[in-house]
């Protein structure tokens, strides 16, 4: 038989054919010559990537065998993943290769700002000797704030320890008792804002995140502080940026990601109190050598049809095609559970009910936690990092399963505590011949609403005129409801709405509703989108 044929786009280690082995057709093609890319995925079973090679819908489409994508790094924004995942073809990335290299960059940002150093190197190879006008600061006895408490944020506290440094922390969705472990004081972020010397940011991108740092947290830092961002281009407002730094509102900044890249338009290209590199959080031989070796790896299991950890679209492997639709449903479950926890997360219960339990359902354990954390840190989460990322946070997690199911053929459900001592469970199911996703139940109510991009889920009390207050505020605001449904236990006690809408809602507008309910109803509500 022929071997499997394995398309290698762009330039990897020797060590990433290394790991390949002998049982694979391996070619090479330039993946920016388009014609040339077209034409050698006609009969690749995968393809190996780094950030160059586009991998869109047509791409997709002329590799009629492609079994797997596979992006050598972290960042997948050239691979069309909703593409691939219709098409059946897997993507895997090496989501912890590069994580080590972040965190010695971000501490290299930090060096370079309170030292000077490039701008001093500038001046020196410009033939003067400044000394007196780069005098910088310690790092000893300053207080560092790590805006995202995940793997790279507790890498970089460790460094960060070691120079004597006070370390804080915002992140919602880390404990107590992991922040106590790690040697870190949880803060507020309006309060790590000010009392930080330096600061710097690891959070996901999400529609909540970006512009998450603006003209309102520089406004609450201290005129000597120096913020970073080596995580996602977006996540500090760069105008704000440029008016902060150029007001000297704060000190100076860092920046290796842009909302744009490159940035060569940039106003922030033209002031001297900021720090900019090229995107270099993976460039080290040891991260580009990990990320193609574990890529590697994950070609030759996704060939054998073996379960492939690192994949982020599908689980690959011997499961069960019983078990595999509730795969995606069980990531989206985990998603809403994660928008609806309002403080951390302590434990997490995956319950999985019906007929599906005689087959082996523990990979829809790690599709909860991908799907929970998914939002929650900065890295890319997989199959095989997600309990690592629980189990660092200090959250427990269980899988419960019962071959009884008395309403639905199969119900699969996320339920939690959280550190204040709230709980909070979503279900979902499967129904039809057309594996319709359903939410079937929210914190006890029962509903049941087909999955939608955008969800928001309010919980008030069930008083007349509330559901015309939040239409008006929604219709006002041009975000137009799709769909809605309204559970409720008895008369008049607590009503629950879930809305699909057709785009996102800005938090503000959320606020604005929140704030119109709660004078209607003179109570306090709750509100998760």
């Amino acid at each position: 038989m022929a071997k499997p044929v394995v398309l290698i786009a762009e330039e990897l280690s020797p060590a990433t054919v290394e790991a390949l082995g002998p049982d694979f057709d391996i070619r090479s093609v330039d993946g920016t010559d388009r014609p040339a890319l077209l034409a050698a995925l006609a009969d690749a079973d995968a393809i190996l990537i780094r950030s160059a090679t586009q991998v869109d819908a047509e791409a997709i489409a002329a590799a009629k065998q492609l079994k797997v994508i596979a992006r050598a790094g972290v960042g997948l924004d050239n691979v069309d993943i909703k593409s691939a995942t219709e098409a059946g073809v897997m993507v895997v990335n090496a989501p912890t290769s590069n994580i080590i290299s972040a965190a010695e960059l971000t501490v290299g940002h930090i060096l370079s700002l309170a030292r000077h150093i490039p701008a001093a190197h500038d001046s020196l190879a410009a033939g003067t000797w400044k000394r007196s006008k780069y005098t910088g600061v310690e790092l000893y006895e300053k207080t560092i704030g790590i805006i995202g408490l995940g793997r790279i944020g507790a890498l970089i506290t460790a460094r960060l320890q070691a120079f004597g440094m006070n370390v804080v922390a915002y992140d919602p969705y880390v404990t107590s008792a992991r922040a106590q472990q790690l040697g870190v004081t949880l803060l507020g972020l309006d309060d790590l804002l000010a009392q930080s010397d330096f600061i710097t940011i690891h959070m996901p991108k999400t529609p909540e995140t970006t512009g998450m740092i603006g003209t309102e947290q520089f406004a609450r830092m201290k005129p000597t502080a120096f913020i970073v961002n080596v995580a996602r281009g977006g996540l500090i407002d760069e105008d704000a940026l440029y008016a902060a730094l150029k007001s000297k509102r704060i000190a100076g900044a860092g920046l290796d990601v842009f909302v744009s890249e490159p940035p060569t338009s940039s106003p922030l290209l033209e002031l001297e109190n900021v720090v900019l590199t090229p995107h270099l959080g993976a460039s080290t031989d040891e991260a580009q050598e990990k990320a193609g070796v574990a890529v590697a790896k994950s070609v030759r299991l996704a060939l054998g049809g073996e379960l492939v950890p690192d994949a982020v679209n599908v689980a690959g492997g011997v499961i069960d095609p019983t078990v595999r639709p509730g795969i995606p449903l069980m990531e989206k479950l985990g998603q809403v559970f994660a928008g609806l926890a309002d403080s951390p997360i302590t434990s997490i219960d995956v319950e999985v009910r019906g007929e599906i339990v005689a087959f082996d359902v523990s990979v829809l354990k790690l599709a909860a936690l991908k799907g929970i954390f998914s939002n929650i840190v900065s890295e890319s989460v997989s199959y095989v990092n997600a309990p690592l990322l629980a189990e660092q946070r200090g959250v427990t997690v269980r899988l419960v399963t019962d071959a009884t199911s008395e309403e639905y053929r199969n119900l699969l459900t996320i339920r939690g505590a959280l550190s204040d001592g709230s709980q909070i469970s979503v279900s979902g199911t499967l129904t039809g011949t057309k594996q319709i996703q359903k939410i079937v139940e929210i914190n006890g109510y029962d509903v049941e609403v087909p999955f939608a991009e955008h969800l928001i889920v309010m919980l008030y009390t069930d008083r007349p005129g509330i559901v015309a207050l939040y239409g008006k505020e929604f219709g006002d605001a041009n975000v137009n409801i799709a769909g809605m449904q309204i559970a409720r236990r008895t008369a008049g006690g607590q009503a629950l709405s879930v809305l699909t809408v057709d785009s996102i809602v800005p938090e503000g507008l959320l606020e604005k509703v929140r704030v119109a309910i709660d004078a209607a109803l003179m109570r306090e509500i709750d509100i998760v989108d």
